[in-house]
């Protein structure tokens, strides 16, 4: 196919072409976005009628903007997804550092490009991708970094004196112009690095070794921070804060529906050759655990519970449930709530802990975070059923010993003797009747597992499984509860 572009500065006049500041740019395609009805954020769920308004409201008004929000809320995801504001591409002067307007060139480097080839000057395309910078501040982030340095290695090959700006090596502020430039964690960056910021983009003028430069930059300035961050690890700067034009505060999922969406989306779930079916309920009990922990007195709630920690918890159960389908041979791969205790480690390396927290340890924490969240879904999904033929087995006498490694079919066989057990996950829709051993088996745990939380039955340890035949894996074993033992976990 025939490159049609205009190639030179000449063609491109010839074209028709007028360059647009990039806040008008990202403006012009956002009102057509929304005239079209074309998704603004794909794949960011949850601030539909919260984050993104409140975004598109400082675009319109061509402002820069600051996400203020705890980890894991899609803050960089989002920064990211302003690329897609962007036309698809632009022209710039060829082998400019700066992506020089062909008509209003900011560097000696563009004006002296014109001045020598005139009207037959190169053009250069590029893509959006192309003008999107991104920095994580961090303390040890210097001018230089941001602005530019004197590269003395360029006024040697080039015979300039160092005072010339063609010696200037470009940091990562002058890069970004004619686009977009996101800063990470802003109030990490040192206070003269902010003032350095400030002073570029208010005023146009900045200093590189001594040698004053004017560079008019046209670029959208973006920025993330923690709340904590004010207090914890630094500060924004007065000037600079006053000069971000809206501030914007990102938030968990408010919806169980949600935060699962987000963590079905998110997880690395399919697994290439296996087959994996994860029940509704299993899903839903686990994004009850991020919610239980972000209402949990005993974890750190300035820190948060990352959406990180559902996802990294469905991915291990479902590796769990993938290592014991494989020992078995059984061809699907059905996780069960036992898989919710492999994922202990995706909980306890996600939650920081207050005093109390760190007084019972981040193990119980958590285990107790999946015993409510375990609670909680069967009384969304199956609350007023009837569980006293259950209650009244252990009750009576009656124990079952259950294999956290034993295969599906082995499982149901042991749950079969526990009057109304089957029939209840059946009946009420956990798992249809007609439902996999591997559903069978999730959903009669999933049962076990609230009636322990609400201390109808209790649970302990065991080395013991029900199958003779099948050695001694670590079990668990399920037996009437003894109010004066307590809950044995």
């Amino acid at each position: 196919m025939t490159d049609r572009r205009p190639k030179t500065l000449a063609e491109l006049e010839a074209a028709g072409y007028r360059t647009r500041a990039v806040k008008d740019e990202l403006r012009a395609n956002l009102l057509r976005k929304l005239a079209s009805g074309e998704p603004l954020f794909p794949g960011v769920q949850g601030y539909q009628d919260s984050v993104v308004p409140q975004i598109v409201n400082a675009i319109l008004a061509r402002h820069d903007f600051i996400l203020l929000g705890l980890r894991g809320q899609a803050k960089s995801r989002i920064l990211r997804q302003l690329v897609l504001l962007l036309d698809e591409e632009i022209p710039i002067l060829a082998g400019s550092e700066v992506n020089d307007d062909p008509f209003a060139p900011i560097s000696k480097y563009g004006r002296q490009l014109i001045e020598e080839h005139g009207g037959a000057t190169p053009i250069e395309w590029i893509a959006r991708d192309r003008r999107y910078v991104e920095k994580l501040a961090t303390p040890d982030v210097t001018i230089a970094d941001m602005i530019g340095d004197v590269d003395p290695i360029k006024a040697a090959r080039g015979g300039h004196i160092l005072a010339d700006e063609l010696t200037i090596h470009y940091g990562l502020l002058p890069r970004a112009n004619r686009g977009i430039f996101a800063i990470n964690e802003l109030p990490d960056l040192a206070g003269k690095i902010q003032v350095g910021l400030f002073n570029i983009l208010q005023e146009g003028d900045v200093q590189v070794k001594g040698y004053p430069i004017r560079l008019v930059l046209d670029v959208l300035m973006v920025f993330t921070a923690n709340p904590e961050d004010y207090t914890a690890r630094g500060k924004i700067i007065t000037p600079l804060k006053d000069r971000i034009g809206a501030e914007i505060r990102t938030h968990y999922p408010e919806e169980i529906e949600i935060g699962r969406e987000i963590t079905r989306q998110e997880a690395w779930v399919t697994r290439e050759g296996t087959r994996v079916e994860v029940p509704e309920f299993l899903d839903e009990t686990v994004e009850r655990v991020a919610f239980l922990a972000r209402n949990d007195k005993r974890i750190d709630q300035r820190s948060g519970v990352s959406q990180r920690m559902p996802i990294t918890m469905l991915e291990t159960v479902v590796s769990n449930a993938e290592r014991r389908a494989l020992r078995h041979g059984e061809s699907v791969v059905v996780p069960r709530i036992a898989d919710l205790y492999a994922a202990l480690p995706a909980i306890t390396g996600k939650i920081e802990l207050e005093y109390e927290g760190e007084l019972h340890g981040a193990d119980k924490i958590a285990r107790e975070l999946i015993q409510q969240s375990a609670s909680q879904t069967f009384d969304v999904r199956a609350g007023g059923a009837d569980v006293e033929d259950i209650v009244a087995y252990f009750e009576t006498g009656g124990a079952l010993q259950v294999s956290e490694e034993a295969a599906s079919a082995a499982c149901v066989r042991g749950f079969e003797t526990v009057p109304g057990l089957l029939a209840l996950v059946e009946n009420v829709g956990l798992a249809p009747a007609a439902a996999s051993d591997g559903m069978r088996t999730s959903a009669c745990e999933l049962v076990l597992e609230a009636l322990v939380a609400q201390k109808r039955i209790s649970r302990s340890s065991s080395g013991y499984v029900r199958a003779p035949h099948q050695g001694p894996p670590k079990g668990k074993g399920y037996q009437g509860f003894d109010p004066m033992g307590g809950l044995k976990l």
